[in-house]
């Protein structure tokens, strides 16, 4: 059935696989997915390992749902120690990689160790190959998987491959499947190429029973009215994610230049419907597609239309590429953003962090704390697209001084630097933050500080409080499964309730990624798609397996504490402005530039701040520093872990 597909552990040191099946009991405690994955780490992973090393361990899996009639259930989850952060490394990305996973006989690979040379995994219906990749090294993330399928005289397999960054251990290369799926954040990419693992390869053909077909077929059809009804998911099946970029800058709400602006002037260039055109003009009228069993179709095609790489093909952008390559960089151009979006893809390296460090090295270029020395002679000045789309070739070769020196993040390198480069370094636990400027909504700047992988945007970000909607509608959503009788309110300039939007939204999303499904499925930017109420009754008919609303709370809750537990252990602190849950100095000390009304002069109040983090923590079960109370371990049953059962 849907649940008997296994953990594999693979050992690339001694060359060893082992498979076991997962007990229902670890099923009924966390599901699937990230939830898994979060105890995997923490019972396998020794406590100060070096991310870098062979005792660190890399899981990838498929959530509970994967491959089953439910919708979106296309996302692979990747999770080992951070080699950017030295904290939890963490990425979800969608395509059709988890799918092809669940149909080979898996749910969880665990795998540690380290080759001694290049090496993927093949693994199809339930056997598992490692075979030589030494011919694979040095190639792109597109190539590469390519060159898989034809070796493997397969085009249907699937692969997770890393790029050139990778391979020459940029700390945050990331793991693509697909032309521009991307596992991005934490650096999961380097961690494969410190295991000399190119790529792991699936193929599937085994069935999976379902506990009720006939009836998860038709309870899904209800969900697919329900995700395409909303108007959001139009819009993004029309525009792609560069709509939530298009709204954002016109209200005000993107960093610029680094952050000394939170609005982009004079982008028409830019704008989704700019993007859109090119797209349409470059590949016809039907241009959108979509990952595994999604109705939404919001991810673009398209081809380069003009400059050195003209006529290269490429998916995307999303909202995040439009940040890394225009505003964050103070660049304007189409053609600047959609190369950027295909460098970093066929190098496997994320945009969002590339992006983020070098526009932070145009602001120190800009006050003379680094200077044409350490840039080789680049003139490193924002709105300079030549510039920036040549650091993107430096930083994922190591080449120079500066590109060396950016490849293994933003805390490294301004200690490197120095200078208090690191007074201007948006980052939140080593992870810079994506371009969202959130001095204006307390909430969301309250979901950046204390996300478990770092600064986030979707690990606990309440972004429908951007809405203003109104209070009853916010205490229907955020009541449920778990009463909350406390304040709220629709003023998104507001301290007032926003903690408990921060937890909800926590614990929404980690059900969402142990499920396997895409978080646009869920109250994330539409405030009507499926939540907590909705997701028993499709895992039942799909697995048989009978959960609560409540039940499936306290698992996400259980997950997320989880994390907090490897993260604390890992060394964590409530204040640490390099491994804690603040905030740069900046969102309290500058205020927002440009604008609406409702945005300019606002900054992030300190002590309003602090109270917040305090009240987050009393709803979590933690004390004042951060530290989980006795109790709320056993209530969640972590009171022994790591406990070692799987």
């Amino acid at each position: 059935m849907a649940l008997n597909r296994k953990i594999a552990y693979i050992d690339l040191s001694t060359n060893t696989v082992e498979t076991r099946p997962i007990p229902l009991e670890i099923r009924k405690k966390f599901l699937g997915g990230r939830g898994l994955d979060a105890y995997l780490l923490y019972n396998h992973a020794p406590a100060g390992c070096d991310p870098l090393g062979p005792e660190n361990v890399l899981i990838i899996s498929a959530g509970i749902l994967t491959a089953t009639c439910a919708s979106a259930s296309a996302r692979t989850h990747i999770m080992a120690k951070s080699p950017l952060t030295g904290l939890l490394g963490s990425t979800n990305m969608g395509g059709f990689f988890a799918p092809e996973l669940a149909w080979a006989g898996f749910h969880h690979l665990v795998i540690k160790g380290k080759a001694a040379g290049p090496v993927y995994l093949f693994i199809h219906n339930g056997e598992i190959e490692i075979r030589d990749a030494a011919h694979l090294w040095g190639k792109t993330t597109t190539d590469t998987q390519w060159a898989i399928r034809s070796e493997l005289d397969d085009e249907e397999v699937k692969s997770c491959v890393i790029g050139p960054a990778g391979e020459n251990l940029v700390r945050f290369a990331n793991v693509m499947t697909g032309i521009k799926n991307a596992g991005g954040r934490t650096g999961m990419g380097c961690v494969m190429g410190s295991k000399n693992l190119k790529a792991v390869a699936v193929r599937g053909t085994l069935d999976i029973r379902l506990a009720h077909p006939a009836q998860a077929l038709d309870f899904n059809k209800k969900f697919i009215d329900q995700i395409t009804s909303a108007k959001v998911n139009q819009i993004q099946g029309k525009l792609g994610t560069p709509f939530i970029w298009g709204a954002t800058n016109c209200w005000g709400g993107l960093r610029t230049n680094n952050f000394q602006y939170n609005q982009l002037e004079d982008a028409d260039d830019i704008e989704p419907e700019r993007l859109d055109e090119i797209a349409t003009e470059t590949m016809g009228p039907h241009h959108m597609a979509a990952c595994f069993g999604c109705q939404v179709h919001c991810r673009a095609q398209y081809k380069i239309p003009a400059g050195p790489y003209a006529g290269k093909y490429d998916e995307g952008p999303e909202y995040t590429s439009l940040g890394a390559f225009g505003a964050e960089a103070g660049c304007r151009s189409a053609v600047t953003v959609l190369t950027g979006n295909h460098l970093v893809d066929q190098y496997g390296m994320d945009n969002l962090e590339t992006g983020s460090l070098i526009a932070w090295a145009m602001e120190l270029f800009e006050k003379g704390i680094l200077t044409a020395r350490e840039t080789d002679g680049l003139d490193l000045r924002f709105g300079n697209d030549e510039a920036l789309l040549e650091m993107v070739h430096r930083i994922c070769a190591r080449q120079g001084w500066l590109g060396d020196t950016l490849a293994d993040g933003g805390i490294p390198a301004a200690e490197k630097i120095g200078n208090n480069a690191f007074d201007y370094l948006i980052q939140v636990k080593g992870m810079n933050n994506l371009h969202s400027d959130e001095r204006a909504t307390p909430a969301l700047a309250l979901n950046v500080a204390t996300s478990s992988r770092g600064s986030d945007h979707l690990r606990s970000r309440p972004a429908i409080d951007l809405y203003h909607l109104p209070e009853e509608v916010l205490r229907k959503i955020y009541g449920t499964p778990v009463p909350y009788d406390g304040p709220l309110s629709s003023d998104h300039t507001s301290y007032t309730g926003k903690p408990w939007m921060v937890f909800w939204q926590e614990n929404c999303y980690m059900a969402v990624d142990c499920l396997g499904i895409c978080k646009y499925h869920t109250v994330f930017l539409g405030a009507t798609l499926p939540n907590f109420e909705d997701w028993p009754r499709v895992i039942e008919l799909n697995t048989g397996l009978k959960l609560s609303p409540t039940d499936i709370w306290q698992i996400a809750e259980r997950g997320n504490m989880l994390e907090r537990l490897f993260n604390l252990r890992e060394g964590l602190t409530r204040d640490d402005p390099k491994k804690g849950d603040t905030l740069n100095h900046r969102y309290f000390d500058e205020p927002c530039l440009r604008g609406a009304p409702d945005v300019i002069g606002l900054s992030i109040d300190r002590d309003r701040f602090n109270a917040m983090i305090d009240e987050f923590y009393e709803i979590k079960g933690l004390d004042k520093n951060g530290l989980p109370e006795p109790r709320t371990l056993e209530r969640l049953g972590l009171a022994q872990e790591p406990s070692h059962q799987l």
